[in-house]
Formats: C-alpha cells, structure tokens, sequence
C-alpha cells in the first residue's frame, strides 16, 4: 500500500515533464516558424535592404534593451571587451542582413533562407583555421555534398528560373552566410555568456548604425519608406527580432539538442512554403533538390555521435539570425 502514492507521484511527475517538453517543442515550432515568415514580410515590405535593416533593429530595440537592462541589475553589466566584441558582431551581424535581404528579391524568399544555412559549414572552418580545432571526418564527407547543393539551389546550372537575378541572389545568399558565420565565431569567443539580452542589444543597435552609414552606397536608405511597409517591418521585427527569436532561445535550450536541431530546420522549410503560397514563388526540381543536399549536408556534416548511439548537433542560432 506505501508504493502506491510513491507510484503515483512518479506518474504525475513524469506527466508533467512529458507536458513540459511537448509545450517546448510547440514553442519551438512556432518560433522556428515566425523566423520563417520574415523572409516573406520582408520581401512584401519592398524597402532596400538598409532601410529593412535599421528599421527592424530599431524596432524591436525598445523591447530588448528594457530586458537587457533587467539582465544588468541582476547579473552586472558587460565587460569593455564585451562591448567591443558585441560591436564586432554587430557590424557583421548588419552585413548578414544586408545581403540577405538583398538576395530575398534576387533569388526568392524560400531559396535566399535555404542557401544562408551555408553557415554551418564556414563556422567550423572558421574555427579550423583560427583556432586549430580539428574537423570531423563526417564534416569533410559533407561538404561537398552542401556545395553541390548551393550551386543547385542557386539555379546556377539551369536557364529560365524564377527570380529577378538567380545568380546574384546565390552570391548575396551566400555572403550573408559569411558575415553571419563570423558572427558566430566572434560571438562564441566574445565571453558573454550569461549576459545575452545585453549582447543582443549592443548587437540591434551597432547593426542599425551600420545599415543607415552603408545604404547610401548600397541601393539607397528610405528614411521613411511610407505607412505600408512600416506595417509590414513592424511584424518583421515581431516575428523575428521578438517573438520567434525569443521562443528559439528559450525552448531550444530546454530540449535534447537532436530534436532542437530538427525542429530548427521549419525555418528554411518553412520559409521555402510561404515563398510558394504568399508569393507564388515556384523553385525548380532540381532548386527544390539542392534545398534538401543543403539542409540534410548542413544537418548531418555538423552532427556527432552520444553515447555511441543517437547523432546530436549542437543547435546554432541560424533560426534567429534568418530573422
């Protein structure tokens, strides 16, 4: 008779955790889709890619700056190098967007968000070179595996695709891929963890003084670009800056980094399916194959083995970042 109220303790506690986790994936599947829909919005918006830039950065400053200022009180402020490398990270971070929101238009919404994930492959050698961490041999199997992909992806072997300029989108896509992998890198080595909310501030608001410095030279800075597409940056800034980047960050953490990485991969998938309903946008067979090289590549060229067993990706922030 004494088990049985043990038993049953056990059995709430186990639902409740089960509860918890389903509540966290949901979370993070609806962030992983908001980030999706920025590709969208930001291409219905129809701003150049600085004004997009600054515009969705100011936006949603106010709200991460009154949560930085939270974190401050209770876990003290940023270190001088802190600041310096969150600035850093800042001017890459405005790069990233630049030219992905310049690729949105060139290439597609859906393809532009595939072709970024690139990422994953320029981090680790980013790290190979700088830092002298060896590179799994499934990362080198990979590779050119995800290159391949690019260049399909990119409809950069076939004539009569859709898309203003495939071949310029490619290259922006995959720029952006680059100044958002040394974002990663300098963000990792920066040492500030526990201290996000104030990096993420320093961050919005180094990349909206570097869009509104570059737009003049690169294609133009609306300082007000009209009522409709501030409407638009506006759930841009919620979608991505806010609501979704917050529900990646805080689920993502919360869950097995195997399913985490799954669930992140609704973002590009995701983003390939508004571009098809919202925007007409019709990839290629052979653009649609190159999405699933690129994905599956990036996916398997940066998973390791636990416990002998299950294959576990550390999850990088790629989701928030598209946004």
């Amino acid at each position: 008779m004494s088990d049985l109220p043990i038993r049953q303790l056990g059995t709430h506690r186990d639902v409740r955790t089960v509860s918890a986790r389903s509540l966290d994936r949901v979370g993070l599947a609806t962030g992983a889709l908001s980030v999706s829909a920025s590709a969208v919005l930001l291409k219905v918006a129809a701003t150049t890619p600085a004004t997009a830039t600054a515009a969705r950065c100011l936006i949603a400053l106010p709200v991460v700056l009154a949560l930085a200022i939270r974190e401050c009180r209770r876990h003290g402020g940023m270190s001088s190098g802190g600041l310096l490398s969150a600035a850093f990270c800042g001017a890459l971070f405005a790069g990233d967007m630049l030219m992905w929101t310049q690729a949105i238009g060139e290439v597609g919404a859906g393809l532009s968000t595939v072709l970024v994930n690139a990422q994953v492959a320029v981090v680790p050698l980013l790290s190979r070179l700088i830092d002298r961490e060896p590179i799994s041999r499934r990362f080198a199997l990979t590779l050119p595996v995800l290159l391949v992909g690019v260049l399909l992806a990119g409809g950069m072997v076939e004539h009569g695709i859709s898309g203003s300029d495939p071949g310029r989108g490619t290259v922006h896509a995959v720029g952006a891929a680059l100044c958002y992998s040394g974002f990663l890198f300098l963000l990792r080595r920066g040492g500030q963890a526990g201290k996000p909310m104030q990096t993420y501030t320093v961050v919005l608001a180094t990349s909206a003084v570097v869009a509104v410095a570059v737009g003049p030279w690169w294609h133009g800075l609306q300082v007000w670009p009209g009522w409709r597409a501030i409407g638009w940056l506006v759930l841009v800034a919620i979608t991505g800056q806010l609501f979704g980047w917050l529900l990646v960050a805080f689920c993502s953490g919360r869950l097995p980094s195997a399913v985490s990485s799954a669930i992140l991969l609704l973002t590009p998938v995701g983003a390939v399916a508004l571009g098809a309903v919202a925007l007409a946008e019709r990839p290629s067979p052979l653009q649609l194959a190159g999405c699933l090289l690129v994905l599956v590549a990036g996916h398997l060229g940066t998973a390791r083995k636990a416990d002998g067993a299950s294959l576990i990706r550390q999850p990088q922030p790629s989701a928030a970042a598209r946004a």
